[in-house]
């Protein structure tokens, strides 16, 4: 093995880059990070790939070479652990599988705390009951079936850690008293992993964070409406809404477009996710836009090549651009955003889209973002006085800008 594929040397570097960028804050998850051999539940990966602090490992793909199954990414899964507040004899309930965020988490409860780890992929229990047992964790509760409901018997839990991305939440009644749910919850097209605390009977939504994962399967799945367009290059996802025409928005994408400009700028490296969530707030139509690694042609121009904002109908669309704008006071690269609108609806989308950002520019751009909080479907809520509900088939999500 050349030292450059060190596990030993690799883990020790991975765990000084997470304390650096922040994702490890505490010495109890640090430490899990470094004893737990990570390659080992990666072995389709070279070790330099198993721990690279900023990538997944893919484990299993379907027919469509979509991935099913994976091992998040380093930064992701000590963030997550980090919000679950995890401490010396929790009960812990991972939905999703894998074997190495079980094992992190078996290296913070201890002997004590007991981890029960939930996926509906046989082939993902099999290797995860194997790993998990040669790497020295027998004790993770290894559970095959539909996390909708396998775990109902099994609680009360202290922490809930959900690695599959959620469309909903049906997992609070099994949440001890002061207990964390951390739940990677998609709305809009859109996901946020949050940390959800009881206040009551609601769950008040803390630190929500970007990120992505495999979508959840089984009585859990959500399908939105998806148009492949160019081959497979260009795709719009929605999560409602009419029907949508994929060949009318197939003409739309190579025809015609509108091109406008809204004077608000941005430097290099700089986050804007409120964008995207101040757009789902006040535009039904709101999806997103993405664009395949191997695509080389110039028919969209993306700002974010994954969940790029847009606003979609049957046979239109505008998305999101960018150009080059005149350099800042600190001398970086600066951008303008932009947005191109495609088909009969495409112009009034791309009015409307610039409105938005220009709006967003004025009133939250500086904000930190929206509320987030969790009701059962049988609540009574009020609309936000600036906000928008999301209901879901168990629960009603309330994203409010105070």
């Amino acid at each position: 093995m050349s030292p450059a594929e060190c596990p030993e040397r690799l883990r020790a570097e991975m765990v000084t880059e997470l304390r650096a960028r922040g994702a490890l804050r505490s010495p109890e998850v640090a430490a899990a990070f470094a004893a737990v051999p990570r390659e080992k539940f990666a072995p389709e990966a070279s070790a330099s790939a198993a721990y690279s602090a900023n990538d997944t490992v893919v484990t299993k793909r379907n027919a469509d070479g979509k991935a099913t199954s994976s091992i998040s990414a380093p930064w992701l899964q000590a963030e997550m652990l980090e919000a679950a507040r995890l401490r010396r004899g929790s009960r812990v309930l991972e939905i999703g599988s894998g074997g190495y965020n079980a094992a992190l988490a078996t290296e913070i409860v201890g002997p004590e705390g007991a981890v029960v780890t939930v996926d509906i992929d046989p082939f993902v229990t099999d290797r995860a009951t194997r790993f998990l047992a040669e790497t020295g964790y027998p004790q993770v509760k290894v559970v095959l079936g539909d996390a909708e409901h396998a775990a109902d018997e099994l609680g009360p839990f202290d922490a809930i850690l959900v690695t599959v991305g959620a469309w909903d939440c049906p997992w609070g009644h099994l949440l001890a008293p002061g207990g964390r749910m951390v739940v990677p919850l998609r709305f809009c097209g859109l996901t946020r992993s949050i940390t959800f605390v009881r206040d009551g009977e609601r769950f008040v939504g803390l630190d929500p964070a970007v990120c992505g994962f495999v979508p959840m399967q089984g009585a859990g799945e959500h399908r939105e409406q998806v148009a492949s367009l160019a081959g497979g290059g260009v795709t719009l996802t929605i999560d409602t809404g009419p029907v949508l025409d994929v060949e009318a928005l197939e003409r739309a994408l190579t025809g015609e477009r509108t091109e406008l400009w809204t004077g608000v700028e941005v430097d290099a490296g700089v986050p804007f996710d409120t964008l995207g969530l101040w757009l789902a707030t006040v535009e039904d139509t709101f999806g997103v836009i993405w664009q395949s690694p191997d695509q080389e042609d110039d028919l969209v121009k993306l700002v974010l090549r994954w969940f790029n904002p847009a606003l979609i109908t049957p046979d239109g669309f505008a998305y999101l651009t960018y150009r080059e704008a005149p350099q800042g006071e600190a001398g970086g690269r600066r951008y303008e955003f932009g947005v191109h609108g495609h088909g009969p609806s495409g112009e009034d989308l791309a009015q409307r889209f610039v409105a938005q950002v220009k709006t967003w520019d004025r009133d939250w751009r500086r904000h930190p973002g929206p509320d987030f909080t969790l009701y059962p479907k049988h609540a009574v809520v009020a609309d936000p006085a600036i906000g928008r509900i999301f209901p879901k088939r168990h629960t009603q999500l309330v994203m409010s800008w105070t």
